[in-house]
């Protein structure tokens, strides 16, 4: 079983994004736990567990869910996770209600629609990981800005890190997605459409 926070209410990530609280609330209600993927890395390709379940609390978006037995790359980020290799949450979603502040820059997202949770290497949200440690341990300061997170501090800023996306995975999402759309990832490498073509 793995757990933790997606997300946290309140907090500017590296790319200037703040979830307000009650964001996900209609796009769980919608799509519900069992249709929000699970995935490594933000990699369609790569779907590793599923999640049981995803809720909002006062704090940000909590998530249990289970890797699945078998699949080499589940394996894989269990044997990680449980070294303390890798613990990072990270979501991709494509915003439906967002206000820009224009002195700061930072952008507020009122209603988000929720597509898949990652586990990821560095999430861009500092506290959004998988965690035993109880949610008394994350920090409340609203609107804080992250200025030490581990993309920046190895040279991975939000638009660098967008810039180095991977070609596999590019090739992957040019695949398996329509180019329309825009979804967006709080704490991964890639950006990528998430219009899902009907097979």
């Amino acid at each position: 079983m793995v757990e933790g926070y997606a997300s946290l209410f309140g907090i500017a990530d590296e790319g200037g994004d703040i979830v307000r609280a009650g964001a996900f609330r209609r796009s769980l209600r919608r799509r519900g736990a069992g249709r929000v993927r699970m995935l490594w890395q933000h990699d369609p390709a790569r779907p590793v567990g599923v999640w049981d379940e995803i809720r909002e609390d006062a704090r940000g978006l909590y998530v249990r869910g289970r890797l699945i037995p078998g699949v080499a790359q589940a394996e894989d980020a269990l044997r990680l996770i449980a070294s303390g290799a890798l613990d990072g949450l990270s979501i991709g979603f494509r915003a439906r209600r967002a206000v820009r502040d224009p002195r700061s820059g930072l952008r507020r997202l009122y209603e988000i629609d929720l597509w898949e949770i990652s586990l990821v290497t560095f999430p861009q949200q500092d506290f959004a990981r998988l965690t035993k440690s109880g949610p008394e341990h994350i920090p409340r300061n609203p609107d804080r800005v992250s200025r030490h997170g581990y993309a920046q501090g190895f040279g991975l800023g939000a638009n660098s890190c967008h810039e180095r996306a991977p070609a596999f995975v590019e090739s992957a999402l040019t695949r398996r997605f329509s180019p329309a759309i825009s979804l967006e990832h709080g704490g991964g490498c890639v950006r990528s459409a998430s219009h899902f073509k009907k097979a």
